[in-house]
This record gives C-alpha cells, structure tokens and sequence, in this order.
C-alpha cells in the first residue's frame, strides 16, 4: 500500500514539473520572442529592406509582434489541451 502510494505521488510530481516547465517555456516566449520580433522586423525588414519612415515601420511592427503574441498564445491553448490528463486505471478501491 505504502509503495502504490508513493508510486502514485512521484507520478504527480512528475506531470506537475511538466506543467510548470511548459509554463515557464511559454511565459519567457510571450516575454522576448514579441520584443525581439519587433525591434527585429522595424531595423532589418521594414526600415532596412523596404525603406518605410521610422514611424511607420514602428507601427508595422507592432503588428508583427501583436501576431507573435497570438502565434504563442495559440500553441499554449494546443499544448495544454493535448497534454496527457488521464488518470492512472490501475487504482484499486479499497
């Protein structure tokens, strides 16, 4: 009994670090992936290959980090509903 017990907690321990570490995967995504996309994409795309004015290119950008954003937040939603919840069916009433 003692060893179901304990087999049952390491097992949820283990599901709670994976939920923890997708969470802090996608939190440090949502924090630098947007900025970098959006200092990127102003300075390279729009302003050093297509030529756009500063101000409008930041507005651009904006877009393209608004889009990242939702990009993320997207494959978050996908993530946490695709991961495995299932409990264990070799529990027994006791």
């Amino acid at each position: 009994m003692a060893d179901d017990l304990r087999s049952r907690i390491m097992k949820d321990e283990a599901h709670t670090n994976s939920v923890m570490k997708t969470m802090i995967l996608f939190s440090l995504a949502m924090i630098f992936f947007p900025v970098f996309l959006y200092f990127f994409s102003k300075a390279v795309i729009f302003e050093g290959t297509m030529g756009i004015s500063s101000q409008d290119s930041s507005f651009y950008s904006a877009f393209v980090a608004i889009g990242a954003v939702h990009i993320i937040l997207g494959l978050f939603l996908y993530a946490a509903f695709t991961e495995d919840t299932s409990k264990p069916t070799d529990l027994k009433a006791e």
